[in-house]
């Protein structure tokens, strides 16, 4: 019955890890597919009026800079609206200062729920909005001056009904589980939300993207009881046909820092993988057209049960390895798994270094030794954190878990 198990789970095991790594790759397929995932340049004069969001939550640390690049913006017509707690003094006033500074601009919105959380934030400010799009921004995003230019362009040369900018995790040289948490952002970014934009079924990211306001109120928002509001309201726009239009420019990314510790992403990542239960649960994936998207779909928001299912495995197959005897057979197919997870360390190398060119980074061989050796701990910390998100929904727990942000990702990269 052991041996039964252990082939079964190595196989699922196996088709898990070669799906992920079919999918990380999707962008590097052809050179057509690599082009086609940036941004088109700007032609003509802008066209759309837009209102930023920029929820601030003990943010009096970051916010100051956000908001100053956004007011750098090329683009003709922008408003910022800066959404503070009313029991958050520190960050109101660096709110209010801005404001003063820029009144034509910049607007200060008070969230006065008692319970506070992303969605219920913006959902405060949307009957503010003025623009014919919203994006939404947090408050350590660092913005290039030209995005707003280049995502006008995007939908009116498309028509699309969103359009999804990059996001990138600059600060790698912060800890060994930076590195990899920004190596997992250029992939997820670069290549895999691409590749859901094409199928047709998109959980969205939780900055840098910009839905029609007219669409965005239909919708009434986004779900306030919801821990991963983003991916939420993608699947419903998904399921309602929505044209999605994801782009990814290393210049025009909007640079964003890692948890300040392991803690702090293990907590991040439990709030994720709760919130995808969530969006699974509430089935408007299920009003998907096609039983191909609705097979992606299913698949997509599993991914915490799989994950935690996986760490599980992993540590079961340690205990059979060192206490059990198995056929020799059954032995040598439970390495199986070991074939795509050594081919994802490959690639992931050759991400590193092209993450390295694309950003001017100075990539060491101290770096590669932390990716690939710090690469089961990270998993660990993956599962862990999956694990704990399935307990946390069973329980029904559904508190908002804040990640606090010190502007890691403003600081340069030490020197040798």
């Amino acid at each position: 019955m052991i041996s039964v198990l252990i082939v079964v789970v190595s196989f699922f095991l196996t088709g898990v890890a070669g799906f992920t790594l079919w999918w990380m790759l999707h962008a590097w397929r052809t050179p057509e597919t690599l082009q086609a995932t940036r941004f088109a340049d700007p032609v003509g004069d802008d066209g759309l009026c837009f209102s930023l969001l920029v929820p601030a939550r003990h943010e009096q640390e970051v916010l100051e800079h956000t908001v100053n690049r956004l007011l750098e913006s090329t683009h003709a017509d922008y408003e910022v609206l800066v959404i503070v707690g009313h029991d958050d003094p520190d960050t109101a006033a660096v709110a209010h200062r801005l404001a003063q500074a820029s009144p034509d601009v910049v607007k200060v919105i008070t969230d006065t729920h008692e319970r506070k959380n992303k969605p219920k934030a913006l959902n405060t400010a949307l009957p503010y909005c003025t623009g014919d799009v919203v994006g939404v921004f947090d408050a350590e995003d660092q913005v290039h001056p030209s995005l707003l230019a280049h995502v006008d362009h995007a939908f009116r040369e498309t028509g699309a009904d969103v359009v999804q900018g990059g996001v990138q995790l600059i600060n790698f040289h912060s800890s060994w589980y930076s590195l990899r948490n920004c190596l997992e952002y250029f992939f997820w970014f670069r290549s895999r939300l691409h590749l859901h934009a094409r199928k047709g079924f998109i959980p969205l990211g939780g900055n840098t993207v910009f839905v029609r306001t007219d669409l965005l109120r239909a919708n009434d928002g986004w779900d306030q009881n919801c821990l991963a509001e983003d991916c939420d309201l993608g699947v419903r726009l998904s399921s309602q046909g929505a044209k999605v239009v994801v782009a990814y420019d290393s210049e025009m990314v909007t640079r964003e820092e890692t948890p300040g510790s392991v803690v702090a992403l293990f907590k991040q990542r439990t709030r994720w993988n709760q919130g995808f239960l969530q969006v699974l649960r509430k089935q408007d994936w299920k009003r998907l057209p096609s039983f191909r998207q609705r097979l992606l779909a299913r698949y997509t928001l599993v991914t915490p049960f799989i994950q935690a299912f996986s760490g599980l495995m992993v540590l079961m197959g340690l205990l059979v390895a060192l206490t059990g005897r198995v056929p020799v057979l059954v032995a040598q197919i439970s390495f199986l798994p070991v074939v795509p997870m050594l081919a994802t360390f490959a690639f992931e190398a050759v991400g590193l270094h092209d993450f390295g060119n694309q950003y001017q980074l100075r990539i060491k061989p101290s770096h590669y030794a932390k990716l690939i050796l710090g690469g089961p701990f990270y998993q660990l910390i993956l599962a862990g954190a999956a694990m704990r998100a399935v307990w946390r929904e069973l329980r029904g727990r559904n508190d908002w878990e804040l990640t606090r942000h010190t502007g890691a990702h403003l600081v340069s990269e030490p020197a040798a």
